[in-house]
């Protein structure tokens, strides 16, 4: 009987499959499933590259290779990825939480506040992250999808705050009550005409729902604008993920709901990314609709 294959040998396989499979990071990407399949962090896959596979971790680590070879999300596969320091389970009813997210999360913080709604909260790594950063503050993450909702409420349990965080199945603002001193929302952005050339991670594996509303793509902001006057305290912010050719647009939609203090942020590329926007405060909201 043949010696079982190290991870080292298994690794240098990986890579040719995935490269051959037209893989991006390719590498990288081997190297997080097969720490994956062996139980570890992949920062600690380093000091067990001399271990031999037992036959569950090979057969889990070539079932991992054949899911993103077709062009499964990684972190659909190991069901996790890291979000602002944390880590987050992430199932195919949710959005994969991307880096430049992390900016609308670090302008929302520039500010304390004691009560955070976020729209369309999906895993909700934006709420959640918010709140782990404030501790005093409380939160309402609200989305159409009940499954999403699961996924975000088990994140708040492992994380520690399922205490501070509370989960509504919601339409944008229908059904959603109270008042908040912030809004936060990375909503579906993709025109239709778009999603044909966007990855196929991206296409074929991220719920629809979550990346496109349709037509040019603002039709949740216009949403999101009309009804967030009504939840906001005077004063208080709205903090919205654009696109990165959406920035002027979005403006424009909550400058004609009176919104004031408009600002366009660019991510790290230096791409239009995060709207902020203050409810004037001299308004008031009925916050009973």
């Amino acid at each position: 009987m043949s010696a079982p294959q190290t991870a080292q040998v298994a690794l240098v396989a990986a890579v040719r499959q995935l490269t051959a499979a037209g893989i991006e990071g390719a590498a990288t990407d081997a190297r997080r499933l097969l720490a994956h399949a062996m139980g570890m962090a992949p920062d600690r896959l380093t000091l067990h590259l001399q271990d031999p596979l037992t036959p569950e971790q090979a057969a889990a680590f070539c079932a991992a290779l054949t899911a993103r070879a077709a062009r499964q999300p990684v972190a659909q596969i190991t069901g996790r990825r890291l979000f602002w320091g944390q880590d987050f389970h992430v199932t195919r009813d949710t959005l994969d939480p991307r880096p430049e997210t992390e900016g609308l999360v670090a302008a929302a913080l520039e500010r304390p506040f004691v009560k955070v709604l976020d729209l369309g909260t999906g895993t909700g790594c934006i709420l959640l992250s918010l709140l782990k950063s404030m501790p005093m503050a409380t939160g309402l993450g609200g989305d159409i999808s009940a499954a999403a909702l699961d996924v975000a409420r088990g994140n708040a349990e492992r994380l520690g705050l399922a205490s501070r965080a509370r989960f509504q199945q919601a339409d944008w603002f229908a059904g959603i009550r109270g008042m908040f001193d912030l809004i936060v929302s990375n909503p579906p952005y993709i025109a239709a005409a778009e999603m044909a050339g966007l990855s196929p991670e991206v296409r074929d594996w991220e719920p629809h729902a979550a990346l496109t509303p349709g037509g040019d793509g603002l039709d949740a902001y216009r949403a999101i604008a009309r009804g967030a006057g009504a939840r906001l305290l005077p004063g208080g912010r709205i903090v919205l993920e654009i696109g990165p050719t959406q920035g002027a647009a979005v403006a424009a939609l909550l400058a004609e709901q009176g919104f004031e203090r408009i600002e366009i942020r660019p991510d790290l590329d230096r791409r239009d990314r995060v709207v902020l926007a203050h409810k004037p405060v001299g308004e008031t909201g009925c916050g009973c609709a």
